[in-house]
């Protein structure tokens, strides 16, 4: 059934771009979700001169240009994701993404060797794994974007270029550093080695420039305290080469895979992160806008990501020899903490939310991890799991007769990762498998908890399965028949820019309510 929705969301082969945009309202939303989203993390664009072209789309008599619109269209996709509760534009986000990929497949390689063509690239790798177009993994595309980007020079810094502008020695850095952190983010994701060294390149990492700066010839940076539009890629860039390495040892066919190794990189992880804690909480007391603290989050998830990477290899090990016990106690904590970054209902304390404003932003990084896929659902998924298996190693531990005393905030992330999981389904998620492994998990921990025996816990098992596959069945069959009777967004029609004014105001637009370390 997964792949029939599939299909019915997936336009023809190729799919080639047009004119036809949503009306100008929610064009504007979604531009908005994504700048004060994935924009903030990964820089690509020059938000000042993509404003010009954008508002310019909507004025001029002209016929639109079809690069900056298939880039647009990439940028809606992004956006779409964050728009609503329930990714109700995702047939629309599947299609501009096909459309940016039916673009980019033409054969004309030497006309798209500039900037923008590559802002488009890297947008397009980016609508591939967070709307979840099939396809080849993102690790492998990405290596084709790299060398495009070496082939351009961009491995060089810019310094080395005669007579070139500030503008054009910031994107290019900026442009250059979004590809790396997507070639490390796609190996740690898929497994596969990062295929870059830090010998590979001198590009310096992006100055501390707002965007508007870089228009204004002779300006200068920044100091390194001040929060600009770049600082949490320039903060993210300080731990690259850590965090590369951590990937090389997990991934790398020749790494050395002893835990003597792990501690080692270990100590130089938390080295790196105690240092961007630092510079995060400098940020936080000066800048209280929900987009800031968006990617401020994102850094810290991030970061958390690869330090329990680093020790989930040796978790299960860890379960059933002590000496690997300060690996499963760090495996567990930053699990905890991955996963109340995307999921929490209410503070579990003033400290956690000191002010309105802190709590109400988390809502886009929910919104980005319940609704899109790939790297940050696949964090918070593995996460519960994870969670999840240290609960029931507890409770097959214990051997004396009184109750087991687990921790209250680990006993309560599976049931709440079964709920999440839904809402998930909800925003149109096919893949059940992780719902059905929480509630098996969940069903063998409370058995386990109520002292079942074997047949006891079988029963269990089997009648947690079943429910399991009777809740996912009609969400997945209402997909389907939304899918098959058009849906909502298949019942209105995309405005062209040539359409006249009249008409898009009286347009009615509609929306629908296992990696390695």
């Amino acid at each position: 059934m997964a792949r029939v929705i599939k299909s019915q969301r997936a336009p023809p082969w190729p799919t080639s771009p047009t004119a036809d945009l949503p009306p100008k309202d929610v064009a504007d939303e979604l531009v908005d979700c994504y700048l004060r989203t994935i924009e903030t993390v990964y820089r690509i664009l020059h938000i000042p001169t993509f404003r010009r072209d954008y508002d310019a789309l909507w004025t001029s008599d002209s016929e639109a240009d079809t690069a900056f619109l298939v880039q647009l269209k990439l940028v809606l996709a992004l956006g779409a994701i964050s728009y609503d509760e329930h990714f109700s534009l995702r047939t629309s986000a599947v299609r501009w993404v096909y459309e940016a990929q039916t673009w980019l497949s033409e054969p004309k390689f030497k006309s798209r060797l500039s900037i923008q063509s590559l802002q488009t690239e890297v947008l397009l790798l980016l609508s591939r794994e967070l709307v979840g177009v099939g396809g080849d993994p993102i690790w492998i595309s990405v290596g084709a974007v790299l060398r495009r980007a070496v082939y351009m020079g961009m491995h060089r810094d810019p310094g080395y270029l005669q007579n070139g502008t500030l503008f054009a020695a910031e994107m290019r850095r900026r442009l250059w550093n979004t590809i790396l952190e997507i070639v490390l983010q796609s190996s740690l994701t898929s497994g596969g080695p990062p295929l870059i060294s830090l010998d590979d390149f001198d590009t310096q990492p992006p100055g501390n420039f707002d965007d508007d700066q870089l228009v204004i010839e002779g300006s200068i940076p920044k100091p390194e305290d001040d929060f600009t539009q770049t600082s949490i890629a320039i903060a993210l860039c300080k731990t690259f080469s850590t965090r590369l390495a951590v990937t090389k040892f997990l991934n790398d066919l020749g790494s050395r895979s002893t835990y003597e190794e792990t501690l080692r990189l270990d100590k130089e992880l938390s080295a790196s992160y105690k240092a961007l804690c630092q510079t995060l909480l400098r940020f936080l007391s000066t800048t209280d806008s929900a987009s800031s603290r968006f990617e401020i989050r994102v850094a810290d998830f991030v970061m958390h990501r690869y330090i329990s990477a680093l020790h989930i290899p040796f978790f299960s090990p860890a379960l059933h020899e002590s000496a690997y016990a300060f690996s499963r106690k760090v495996v567990v904590e930053t699990s905890l903490k991955l996963w109340r970054a995307v999921y929490q209902s209410r503070p579990t304390s003033p400290a956690e939310c000191p002010t309105d404003t802190a709590f109400s932003d988390r809502d886009d990084l929910a919104r980005l991890t319940r609704c899109g896929s790939g790297f940050y659902r696949t964090v918070a998924i593995q996460a519960t799991l994870l969670i999840a298996m240290e609960l029931k190693t507890q409770l097959q531990e214990e051997k004396g007769l009184s109750a087991v005393n687990l921790r209250p905030d680990l006993i309560s992330v599976p049931e709440d990762a079964k709920t999440w999981c839904l809402q998930c389904h909800q925003a149109g998620e096919t893949n059940v498998k992780g719902y059905f492994l929480l509630c098996v998990v969940s069903a063998r921990i409370e058995g386990l908890r109520r002292g079942f025996g074997e047949d006891e816990l079988s029963e269990v098992l089997l009648k947690a399965a079943e429910d399991a596959l009777e809740n996912c069945l009609p969400i997945l069959e209402e997909m389907s028949a939304w899918g098959q009777g058009g849906g909502a967004e298949s019942s209105t029609h995309e405005i062209s820019l040539s359409t006249q004014p009249e008409v898009m105001e009286d347009w009615n637009f509609m929306v629908s309510s296992q990696p390695r370390p």
